[in-house]
Parts: structure tokens; sequence; C-alpha cells
């Protein structure tokens, strides 16, 4: 890793760092006004696959967090913006909420298959249509491969799984667009003048989130919310530079030790 510079840059995650479905994290709103009253850029990075970037932004208006919509980088927009790059025509195993973020895109007749988090279209019909379509040589791009995410009732299965049940059914690798992909972090911070060594991430997720970043050059902050389990921090190797309870703790350390 680089030596480390002054902070610029802070990499925020939203689902399980900043809210669990409709709800807040506590003091979260109160933290991140404390974060943007410092000079750090912030921008929020997010796998979320459940809904557009629209409604994401909506669902934390409603939650008084004060976020605009080019403040936030998700896997959607890398996997369309790579759709767009292949020239080709995808089968979107997506949720029907995330669809608007494909809007123009062609999907007749499709060559290639993109897999997000879509538990109405996981069942085995549909999975086969996309696996006959791999055998034929459409390329298989999953928008993240996380093995669980957070929900109010508990831990639930994220695209992980599904993605490499297709890997391993068609002997193929998906190309990922989302976290922990260094391209995934080294987009987020394009725009901001900021080098990998000047910025850190907190999110919930020890591999997606802190592992990812900090192979990007980065520092990363775990935090004990969202999908967060006992130990998590041991999964990775450099561990995690702090892990602390919650991103208001988070943002404590940040304004003590690296301002």
């Amino acid at each position: 890793m680089a030596a480390r510079r002054a902070l610029k840059a802070v990499l925020v995650d939203l689902s399980g760092t900043l809210h669990i479905e409709d709800a807040a994290v506590p003091g979260s709103q109160e933290a991140l006004k404390r974060l943007r009253g410092t000079s750090v850029i912030v921008r929020f990075v997010t796998n979320t696959t459940k809904e557009s970037k629209q409604d994401l932004l909506e669902r934390l208006r409603k939650l008084e967090f004060d976020i605009s919509e080019d403040e936030i980088f998700t896997s959607l927009t890398a996997a369309r913006s790579l759709v767009e790059q292949k020239q080709v025509r995808p089968m979107l195993l997506v949720d029907d909420r995330a669809l608007p973020d494909f809007k123009g895109i062609q999907t007749s007749d499709p060559n290639a298959v993109v897999v997000g988090l879509a538990p109405e279209h996981f069942h085995y019909e549909i999975l086969n249509q996309a696996f006959r379509l791999l055998l034929d040589g459409a390329p298989l791009i999953a928008i993240h491969k996380a093995r669980y995410y957070k929900r109010k009732d508990g831990l639930a299965l994220g695209p992980g799984p599904f993605v490499t049940a297709l890997e391993y059914a068609t002997d193929t690798k998906a190309t990922v667009v989302g976290k922990p992909e260094r391209t995934f972090f080294l987009e987020a911070l394009r725009g901001t003048g900021c080098e990998p060594e000047e910025a850190v991430m907190i999110g919930d997720d020890s591999r997606d989130d802190v592992g990812g970043a900090q192979n990007a050059g980065m520092l990363g902050i775990l935090v004990k919310t969202g999908k967060y389990r006992a130990a998590d921090e041991e999964k990775i190797n450099p561990p995690p530079y702090l892990t602390c309870e919650s991103f208001p703790h988070a943002v404590d350390h940040i304004l003590q030790h690296l301002l």
C-alpha cells in the first residue's frame, strides 16, 4: 500500500451502514452532517440492485439524509456502462424496481446475462433460460456477488450464490462490476480529484466494502451494523483499519484521528 496522505474523501456504503430498509441506523443523519462540516468529499457507494438510483434517493430523503443524486455511485450504473461498452442485449435478472436504470437498453433476443438481486426471478425456469444462453456463449455479468444481505426479518441470500450456480453449471466466469472490484472503487473516486491513498471506506461488509477498498489502496472501516456478524473482521487480510459499533462511531474516529 502506498504511503498514506491527508484524508480528502470518505466513501460510505448505504444499506446496512446508513439504513436497513426503511429504518435509519440511529444517529447516522447527524453523523453525516458532522462529516459534511469538514473539508472531505463524501460519496455513497452501493451494491444495492433492489431499486433504481431514483427510488434509493427517495428512500434516503424520507429518512432525512441530506444526499444528492450525483453523490451516489451504484453497481447498477457500473453494470449499465459495461453493457453499453460490450454492445450486448442483456437478459436482465434484476428486481423490477431496478429496471429504470437500464432504460433504453435493448433486451429483446438477448445475447448476455446480467444478474443482480432478483428474489422474484430466482426460480428454476428463469435460471434455466440464463443457463442456456450462457451455454450458447453469452457473457455472464454479475452486478455483484454478495453472499447475503440484511433485511428487517434477518439475513437473506444475495445474488452471489445464484451467480456461482450459473458459473458452475456452464463452466464460465462472471465479470463482476460492483464491490469488491478495484475498478468499482476507482470509478467511484473519479471526478473527486482524490487518490485511493487519500480516501477511507465505511461499510458493514468485511469482504466487499472493507477488503475491496483496502485492496484498492484505501483505508477500510468496518461497522457492526447491517450484515455484520461476530468475527467478520477476521475474514480479510489485512484486517480492517478499524472496526467500530456504527457509522456515527466511524465519523467520530475520522474527526478525531484522520483530519
